[in-house]
């Protein structure tokens, strides 16, 4: 797959193309269907298939201090987007200049002179354009003038619940990875660096990776949960998170802590990923050592049961 910084990035001698367009935050099941439709329609036609997407998000050069939580990073998303056999991942930087052209001008400029689309893909609910005054009508209106198609994919939706960025935002801040990981088609992941934390677990018995993630990253709730910790180029560990500030010992800094089932090794420095499978129990604080300690080992059998 080919990746371009800016629509300007199309070669010279580009043809013509299919373009699915949006932020596409979780690559959850909505945009692989979308994805998929334009990646199918491309092949069948003999086109390249182009994915435009945005960064940063556009909600946060509209209303500053609004980012959403982020579901998959950049490289993640990347990764995801090419493995649904997209040609072209197309990553317009969203400036507050951009923000203000008008949905004409975005159709103009993007779709007609630079991809040269000759259909567009996109959600039944997609907007674009200077305070997104563009929908899908005007998309298919402005189609008509310069000589492409537009497919409006229809939203995916299981037992009524429309898939949708929000909606597994709302599940993650809730704890309830089973729900996200449903809409996802995957488990939601937290990427972050393994860094020193107090080294309380490992006077415990039970060292923990104390994970820094991005500060827009979208964190499940507080609790204990059952993940898997994935390595590159290694076998994913079965892992037992905590989220929280350790009430025991009246912490205060929110930390992402795993400890890694069965694994002796040093992951100091390394950047890794959770991959959250199911959430075990709420936070809870103990009055000694002792219970903690029964809890934690209840909560690494529950662990490996979940994980079978």
């Amino acid at each position: 797959m080919q990746r371009w910084r800016g629509y300007e990035a199309a070669p010279g001698g580009w043809g013509r193309s299919v373009v699915t367009i949006g932020v596409f935050d979780g690559v959850h099941k909505g945009h692989q269907a979308t994805i998929g439709h334009a990646v199918a329609h491309a092949r069948e036609r003999g086109f390249k298939s182009v994915v435009v997407t945005f960064d940063p998000h556009p909600a946060e050069v509209v209303r500053p201090g609004s980012h959403p939580a982020v579901l998959t990073e950049p490289a993640r998303k990347a990764e995801l987007i090419e493995a649904l056999g997209a040609d072209v991942l197309c990553v317009v930087p969203f400036t507050p200049e951009f923000s203000r052209l008008p949905a004409e001008a975005f159709v103009h400029d993007i779709l007609v002179e630079h991809l040269h689309a000759a259909l567009v893909v996109v959600g039944d609910n997609f907007r674009f354009g200077h305070k997104a005054a563009g929908d899908v009508a005007l998309l298919e209106r402005l189609g008509r003038t310069f000589g492409f198609g537009v497919e409006g994919a229809p939203l995916v939706a299981e037992a009524g619940t429309i898939f949708s960025s929000t909606y597994i935002r709302s599940c993650v801040d809730a704890g309830d990875v089973a729900a996200a990981a449903a809409a996802l088609g995957r488990p939601h992941r937290v990427e972050g660096v393994v860094v020193r934390g107090d080294q309380r677990g490992r006077e415990l018995g039970y060292p923990t990776a104390n994970l820094l993630c991005h500060r827009h990253a979208a964190v499940p709730a507080d609790g204990v949960y059952a993940a898997r910790l994935v390595r590159r180029g290694r076998e994913p560990l079965a892992a037992a998170v905590s989220i929280g500030t350790n009430p025991t010992f009246s912490g205060r800094e929110r930390r992402v802590e795993a400890y890694a089932l069965d694994f002796a090794g040093d992951l100091y420095g390394e950047r890794v990923a959770l991959d959250f499978v199911a959430h075990l129990r709420e936070q809870r604080t103990y009055d000694s050592i002792e219970p903690l300690l029964a809890q934690i080992a209840e909560d690494v059998e529950r662990t490996r049961r979940a994980l079978d």
